[in-house]
């Protein structure tokens, strides 16, 4: 008995701080949601609990606390399925401070562009329904993050969803930035929209700003990852690679210009090997972007006819010596040889 009643409080022991913390607030405010709705209270009155565009200037907090709030039984075990091992994951590689840094900026950020833009409707289209009658909750911002933190890490690796699809985690933040978008084009903008931004959120923040282990290498810190196989281009088909290159290109040059990005000292490529476990990560990502080189190597060779020799056709001569360097190296007789053992022998 002592080893079963023991063995939750062990596990729930294992569980980083940061996400231990992330889904008991989850937990706690999505039950607290029920309980207050089961007891008649409408949405305008839970303004205080989540997040309503035209409200959220009274109850600012709830640019974040509204993301621990998942209005649906259904919801809530989608999110503590998802959301708790991967920040499990990408804790143990960061760390503590890092991850929480990267979950409050992605949802908060995104949760303020989503503020914005119903403030915007509202002057363009005069309806006071885009300020009080959508209410934003939900970690689909954190989700989508969370893919995008995938993609950073492990982009070539392969997972099989539903027990049927199997798809690598670079294609995964896409995916779910085009289901938001269709939500959005058939009427559903609260809370889907919320996808698009913290897609753009959180890989801006990984991108320049998420802090990296440098210091030992450097004497100073380095932000964000700067390698070309995280490039923004890399998120879309190359057809449209010309306008988004040039795009991106604009964005960075002006951020740069008013030092809006940070600068860091070192390869950012090298400033995951300093944390717990951020060794094996790069070198998964190094090994799977290697084997897919090689691959495209060997499928180009397999494509090219090798020369063939005919069947009775002669044996090309095997090089010998002289084929390694211009002069010749002398060779002597063996009998040449016992002459001049009989001529020393006589001499003796």
């Amino acid at each position: 008995m002592a080893i079963l009643s023991s063995a939750p409080l062990q596990f729930v022991a294992s569980i980083p701080p940061a996400t231990r913390a992330i889904t008991a607030a989850t937990v706690v405010l999505s039950f607290l949601y029920y309980f207050l709705r089961f007891t008649g209270s409408n949405t305008p009155a839970l303004s205080w609990l989540i997040l309503i565009p035209g409200s959220s200037i009274f109850y600012p907090w709830t640019l974040l606390t509204s993301a621990f709030v998942e209005s649906t039984i259904i919801e809530l075990i989608f999110s503590l399925v998802v959301i708790p091992p991967s920040l499990r994951y990408l804790e143990r590689l960061w760390g503590a401070i890092e991850t929480l840094k990267f979950v409050a900026v992605t949802i908060t950020v995104s949760n303020i562009i989503a503020v914005g833009l119903c403030w915007l409707e509202y002057m363009v289209f005069k309806n006071p329904d885009f300020l009080y009658e959508q209410a934003y909750h939900g970690q689909m911002a954190l989700q989508i993050g969370v893919l995008v933190a995938f993609t950073q890490i492990i982009p070539e690796h392969q997972v099989q969803l539903f027990g049927v699809l199997k798809a690598r985690v670079k294609t995964l933040p896409m995916a779910y930035v085009t289901f938001s978008t269709v939500m959005c084009l058939i009427g559903f903008q609260c809370p889907f929209i919320v996808i698009q931004f913290g897609w753009l959120v959180s890989y801006i923040w990984l991108r320049f700003y998420k802090k990296n282990s440098g210091e030992v290498l450097s004497g100073g810190p380095a932000y964000g990852d700067r390698s070309e196989t995280f490039a923004f281009v890399n998120w879309f088909p190359p057809f449209i690679h010309t306008p988004i290159t040039l795009l991106a290109n604009t964005a960075h040059t002006l951020a740069t210009k008013f030092h809006l990005i940070p600068t860091g000292s070192i390869d950012v490529e090298a400033g995951y090997s300093q944390l717990p476990g951020g060794a094996r990560a790069e070198a998964e990502r190094r090994r799977a972007m290697a084997l897919k080189a090689l691959d495209q190597r060997v499928a180009s060779g397999a494509s090219s006819p090798a020369p063939t020799r005919a069947a009775n056709g002669p044996t090309p001569p095997r090089p010998g010596p002289s084929s390694l360097s211009e002069t010749p190296i002398p060779t002597t007789a063996p009998a040449e040889v016992a002459s001049k053992d009989a001529a020393v022998n006589e001499t003796r």
